[in-house]
């Protein structure tokens, strides 16, 4: 018999391997320049890809090491040992003091580049939140009470970075405007749906299509409390992003070397070699987690009846409206909407979980990264008597699953292409 949860953890550690900077980073950093090297890395991967390009630089190439620096911003629990590059572990999702320091040495350090120089910038998942450099006149707590909001309306993450882009001194294509002197090359790890460049980060280094405009009307949509501050700098011209066409990109190349969709691929070779059927619903999925869940869980229902061994596999990135005070992220949800469905379902097993080891949570490394569910789900849900629906109502998804016991706690895993679900279908 096929040890499920075994079978759903391969599938997830192959999405992750995929997409792991060690393993991609160094064959596609550029040759070193005259001058120095400046490497500004931010996200949950920062730190990891920070310490690949010290390694491709200073061994692989020599580099005299006195011709490398940088500073990477990576998350709490997320930073790795380096030798040259300063790294700054950070607030994420809400940003924090460290995410304000980090933003602002970086944008220093980018300001003293000059022609001769690499600006190298690293960018993984999580930059926008650990990167935090609020504009004029916005206060840092009025930042953060901007994040929150937005967190909390249930907007998607492209609608959150609008917003974000606007108040911001670094993105928006800001960091290249600070580092415009130098050639300035960015490798991005993408985490955003159609792996859009201004959307990974908020796009430091790349032209913004979006504008104040868009920005004022996302805050209108989702009726944004906002402090009278934030609102003057979201009308305010001088806090408009760099638009295609500006000076300032007529030295930068941005490449994306790791997407959901290769990472999605990986996942659908492991459960194609298992024997299932694939159903690959693709990379960009977005949408409200439990509404999503209950799609995918009518798919798997209609299989087992047909008698189908199908494997349904998505990745994307959804999200969660806030309506009750539990702790859980949108892998979380999706797994509890799941669960309610399929709950006298045992043959029928299942795995959400975000590629960067950390399903929403308050920013802990020991955060879960999603969970696992199958037949001993099924089980444990009966014998303590535990409705779904309501945990559903009050968005308390890690405490269901702790209850459980289905949590799947992997630890930062060091790159983010946004998250793997996978339902696996099986004869009755």
């Amino acid at each position: 018999m096929t040890d499920h949860r075994k079978l759903l953890r391969a599938i997830f550690d192959a999405a992750v391997a995929a997409a792991h900077p060690d393993s991609i980073l160094a064959a596609l950093l550029p040759p070193a320049p005259k001058g120095r090297v400046i490497c500004l890395a931010a996200g949950k991967g920062a730190a990891a890809m920070a310490a690949a390009a010290e390694r491709h630089y200073l061994d692989a190439s020599n580099l005299d090491p006195a011709r490398l620096i940088g500073i990477a911003t990576t998350r709490h629990g997320h930073g790795v040992p380096t030798r040259r590059i300063k790294v700054i572990e950070a607030g994420h999702p809400v940003p924090d003091e460290a995410g304000l320091k980090g933003a602002d040495e970086s944008l220093k350090l980018a300001g003293t580049a000059g022609a001769d120089d690499l600006l190298l910038v690293l960018l993984t998942g999580g930059g926008s939140a650990n990167w935090i450099a609020p504009v004029d006149g916005v206060s840092f707590a009025q930042k953060q009470q901007v994040n929150r909001a937005l967190l909390r309306s249930g907007a998607p993450i492209g609608e959150v970075n609008t917003v974000r882009k606007h108040l911001s001194r670094i993105k928006g294509g800001r960091l290249a405007r600070a580092g415009r002197r130098a050639e300035i090359v960015t490798l991005a790890v993408s985490d955003v749906p159609r792996d859009e460049s201004s959307a990974i980060a908020s796009g430091p280094t790349v032209p913004d299509p979006t504008t104040l405009a868009d920005a004022r009307a996302l805050v209108a949509k989702y009726d944004l409390k906002l402090d009278d501050a934030v609102t003057r700098a979201l009308s305010d011209p001088a806090n408009e992003s760099c638009k295609p066409g500006d000076a300032v990109f007529a030295r930068a190349r941005f490449d994306i070397i790791a997407r959901p969709r290769a990472s999605l691929d990986a996942a659908v070779k492991i459960a194609r070699d298992a024997g299932y059927e694939v159903l690959d619903l693709g990379a960009d999925l977005e949408g409200e987690a439990r509404d999503v869940a209950a799609d995918h869980a009518k798919i798997a229902l209609d299989a087992r009846a047909a008698g189908r061994k199908l494997a349904i596999l998505s990745g994307g990135e959804l999200t969660v409206t806030v309506r009750g005070n539990g702790r859980g992220g949108p892998n979380q949800e999706y797994a509890l909407s799941l669960a309610s469905k399929l709950k006298d379902t045992p043959d029928i097993s299942a795995l959400a979980a975000d590629t960067d080891g950390a399903d929403g949570g308050a920013g802990s490394a020991t955060d879960p990264a999603g969970v696992i569910i199958d037949a001993r789900t099924f089980a444990a849900m009966r014998a303590q008597n535990l409705d779904a629906a309501a945990y559903l109502a009050n968005n308390d998804a890690t405490a269901f699953f702790a209850a459980t016991g289905d949590l799947l706690l992997t630890g930062p895993t060091l790159t983010n292409v946004n998250d793997i679900r996978v339902i696996l279908v099986d004869r009755v």
